[in-house]
């Protein structure tokens, strides 16, 4: 084992540390135990890690906010040891319902994929994409470019012709972005052959091949959260500025805040920060915040640490929606009447 690899003891300790949180923090255990149980499993306490999903989905206070997401998740890690008939049910349940959102679609159509069911995979991916993206968009939310790319590696797989979505794909995925080296490339079949090939320019281009894929690995891997940004509703804020009058000039309205977010936030993606979020401040949450970091809630710098602490609860909304979709700053109104325009290009 290499040395800063972690060993299935390191795991076991992080994911103990994680259910102290979330015993701390009742109202974030969702995203605690479920980065809890990522940890028993690669610590291969699988059965364990079962247990936590099924606290999870029979939790009734407070009730999960993304059963999809759970259920995918136990799936998998039935399957994985050897629960392949109650894996399979359970992803049966989960396409049937069809949820809105990213995560338990990647999880099965992964799973499908790592027990070459490829075509079953394939065809969750292109569920879950017609369902939660439109293409004309001019920006796809981050967690979204992963079906993208799992769908693109699937179809190399089976053989299948490129299409829109895997053209989408290959725009979208930050490796071509970055080192100019296309999803066809990464996911070519044929690509283990060059790993046993005698000509030298076949294994350089195969060795910048893995960089780019390890690049994106480490980018993913560094990004466990989103970079989030803080949101205070407009009846918060005002009661925030009531009490710690010092925090004015950071609000000097409501509607100051919510350009000088989505300005944040464009100028983050601008240079090329990936995984971008929202976390909405609460005064009583916020007020624990600052007693727990032993200052006062009018410090300015607190504000920051507050959000990424929120951000790492997993209580953070990714940046951007679609612009179909309602806009993060509740106004009720699509993203693209409200704060989509203009272009993020």
């Amino acid at each position: 084992m290499r040395p800063d690899t972690p060993s299935p003891a390191d795991h076991t300790t992080e994911a103990e540390r994680l259910l102290r949180t979330a015993a701390q923090y009742p109202e974030d255990q969702e995203p605690l135990l479920l980065q809890a149980a990522a940890h028993l499993e690669l610590a291969g306490d699988r059965a364990r890690a079962g247990t936590l999903y099924d606290q999870l989905l029979t939790s009734t206070a407070p009730a999960p906010e993304n059963p999809p997401l759970v259920k995918a998740l136990k799936a998998a890690n039935l399957w994985e040891y050897g629960h392949e008939a109650e894996a399979r049910a359970i992803i049966d349940g989960i396409r049937a319902a069809a949820p809105r959102t990213p995560e338990p679609w990647d999880v099965i159509a992964e799973a499908l994929e790592q027990h070459d069911d490829l075509q079953a995979s394939h065809d969750c991916y292109t569920t879950a994409l017609t369902l939660l993206v439109d293409p004309s968009e001019d920006a796809i939310p981050y967690p979204t470019q992963s079906l993208l790319a799992g769908r693109h590696r699937v179809r190399r797989m089976l053989g299948k012709a490129h299409d829109n979505w895997d053209a989408l794909a290959d725009r979208t995925h930050t490796s071509t972005q970055s080192s100019g080296i296309t999803l066809d490339e990464l996911h070519d079949p044929k690509r283990l052959w060059a790993l046993g090939s005698d000509n030298p320019a076949e294994l350089k281009a195969e060795i910048a091949r893995l960089r780019a894929e390890l690049g994106s690995y480490r980018t993913a891997l560094s990004r466990p959260f989103p970079v989030a940004l803080l949101l205070w509703p407009a009846a918060d804020l005002a009661e925030l500025l009531a009490t710690y009058p010092g925090l004015q000039p950071e609000y000097p309205s409501h509607e100051t805040h919510l350009t000088r977010l989505e300005s944040s936030l464009r100028e983050l993606a601008a240079t090329g920060t990936p995984n971008l979020g929202i976390v909405t401040g609460s005064i009583p949450s916020y007020e624990a915040f600052a007693a727990s970091e032993r200052t006062t809630p009018d410090s300015v710098p607190l504000l920051a640490e507050y959000a990424t602490t929120l951000a790492a609860r997993g209580k953070a909304t990714s940046w951007p929606p679609a612009k179909s979709a309602e806009c993060w700053c509740g106004s009720g109104d699509t993203y693209r009447d409200c704060h989509g325009v203009p272009d993020l290009g």
